[in-house]
């Protein structure tokens, strides 16, 4: 999905286009979607695109809702992220190419990762 800078300010509002389309991030523990526990599908707010299941969600303790896989391996991309003087690996939807978060080798089984995502990033469809 390609849009212009301009047609994602006009789509998001701007927390979410400072953390989707400029790679930002909310504060810890603010996030709607921290404690959120309703069964359904995490999708992106760029695109609608699923991305997270609430059967993979879980308690981190880290602030962000966190996930221990993502709803299929080809829904999310992972590059390596050098900024802020750490080495990261920087989550991001495969359709739109929206920052989502980071990903993290401290997860629970059966994946062992921590997907460490922001809620400005996501919108939430309820199971029917």
């Amino acid at each position: 999905m390609k849009k212009t800078d301009k047609e994602w300010k006009e789509h998001l509002d701007a927390e979410s286009y400072k953390v989707t389309r400029c790679g930002g991030t909310e504060h810890p523990f603010s996030g709607k979607y921290y404690q959120h526990k309703e069964d359904g599908i995490y999708t992106c707010i760029c695109c609608s695109s699923p991305l997270f299941s609430s059967e993979t969600k879980y308690d981190s303790g880290s602030g962000w809702p966190s996930y221990y896989a993502p709803i299929n391996m080809d829904a999310v991309t992972v590059h390596r992220d050098t900024s802020h003087g750490m080495i990261r690996e920087e989550v991001k939807c495969s359709d739109c190419d929206a920052h989502l978060g980071h990903v993290f080798p401290d997860g629970p089984p059966p994946t062992g990762q921590r997907y460490c995502i922001n809620s400005l990033s996501l919108d939430f469809k309820p199971k029917a």
